[in-house]
C-alpha cells in the first residue's frame, strides 16, 4: 500500500497534499496562523452571502483545551489530544431576518459550511500544518457546553489543527491508516449527460 497520489488530470498540487493525518507533534502553534485559515475560509461560497458558517476554537495552550478535546468521540480523542489546536465548526440553519419576517431555511447551510471547512484545510495545507476534520463528535456535549441551541444551528464537524509527527508516535492501532488515502477513478463519479449508480 502506497500513500503516493497521482491525479489523472493536472491539478494544483495542493489537492494531492491535503490529507487528514492523525500524528501531531503536541506543539502549539501562533493563533494568527490559525485565523489566517479562519480568514480562507471566510472567502468559500456564502449561500447568498449569508455565510452560515460559525467555529468556535480552543488552542492548546487555553485553560478549556482539553474540553474541546473532550467535544470529540473517544476513538479520536486518543489522537487529537496532541492537536495544536481543536476546533469546532457548525452552520445556521435558519436565516435571521431584522425585519421582523419570518426566519426561513437555509437549504445549503450545511454545503457551504463544507466550502468553508474545504478552503480551511487547504490554507492550513499551503502552510504546512494538517487540519483533520472528524465527524466522531459529540453534538450534545458540545450545544449543552456552549449553549447552542438545535434548532438555530447544526452541529457539523470537528477540526484538529496542528504540525505533523511521524506515524510511529500514534498509538498501535492508528499507525496502519496514517496514510494519504486514494480516491475512485472520475468515471465513478462524474457522468456526462446521464447517471449511473
Amino acid at each position: 500500500m502506497t500513500d503516493e497520489r497521482k491525479p489523472d488530470h493536472p491539478v494544483d498540487p495542493v489537492f494531492i497534499e491535503r490529507w487528514s493525518a492523525r500524528s501531531f507533534t503536541g506543539e502549539a502553534m501562533p493563533e494568527e496562523d490559525l485565523l489566517t485559515m479562519f480568514e480562507a475560509a471566510r472567502w468559500a461560497h456564502s449561500a447568498s452571502n449569508r455565510q452560515p458558517w460559525r467555529f468556535t476554537y480552543a488552542m492548546r495552550d487555553d485553560a478549556n483545551f482539553d474540553d474541546y478535546v473532550h467535544f470529540l468521540d473517544e476513538g479520536n480523542r486518543r489522537w487529537a489530544h496532541k492537536a495544536a489546536a481543536v476546533a469546532i465548526l457548525l452552520s445556521q440553519r435558519r436565516t435571521k431576518p431584522t425585519d421582523g419576517s419570518e426566519p426561513r431555511t437555509i437549504g445549503t447551510h450545511s454545503l457551504d459550511a463544507g466550502c468553508a471547512l474545504q478552503s480551511f484545510t487547504l490554507q492550513a495545507t499551503m502552510m504546512g500544518y494538517i487540519a483533520h476534520p472528524m465527524a466522531g463528535i459529540l453534538p450534545d456535549r458540545i450545544r449543552e457546553a456552549l449553549g447552542i441551541g438545535d434548532e438555530d444551528y447544526k452541529v457539523e464537524a470537528g477540526i484538529a489543527i496542528g504540525r505533523l509527527a511521524p506515524r510511529d508516535e500514534l498509538p498501535e492501532r492508528y499507525r496502519e491508516r496514517e496514510i494519504k488515502s486514494q480516491r475512485r477513478p472520475l468515471s465513478e463519479t462524474v457522468f456526462r449527460g446521464g447517471f449511473k449508480t
